[in-house]
């Protein structure tokens, strides 16, 4: 993870000090287009829900890679919250890992 190039959308951060990472400066609704101008490859989200459902909010999502664990939890926040825009979805590739993990990717039609 410290080798790969990160880019960090926060409301709070004046800086960053992770290896290899830059701060998306404002809105990161202004921020994540200019940057898939400017770099080649595809961009990951992790670990911030709310990031997820601003790129959502903005059509900004061009696939969705999907991880289901073989785990009930019980509980915990949704991916598609209620209000959100229909999408109708076509698998593109499903792998299951080792540990039972299933991935599913979904592109999303523009």
């Amino acid at each position: 993870m410290n080798s790969i190039d990160k880019f960090v959308a926060s409301r709070t951060l004046d800086e960053v000090k992770w290896q290899n990472s830059t701060l998306l400066k404002g809105d990161a609704a202004e921020a994540v287009p200019e940057l898939k101008r400017q770099i080649s490859g595809d961009l990951r989200v992790m670990g911030s829900g709310e990031l997820v459902q601003t790129l959502m909010q903005h059509d900004l999502v061009d696939q969705y890679q999907l991880k289901i664990h073989p785990k009930i939890l019980g509980s915990g926040k949704r991916l598609f919250r209620e209000g959100s825009k229909r999408t109708d979805l076509e698998l593109l590739d499903r792998k299951m890992t080792g540990t039972g993990v299933v991935i599913l990717k979904y592109p999303i039609e523009k």
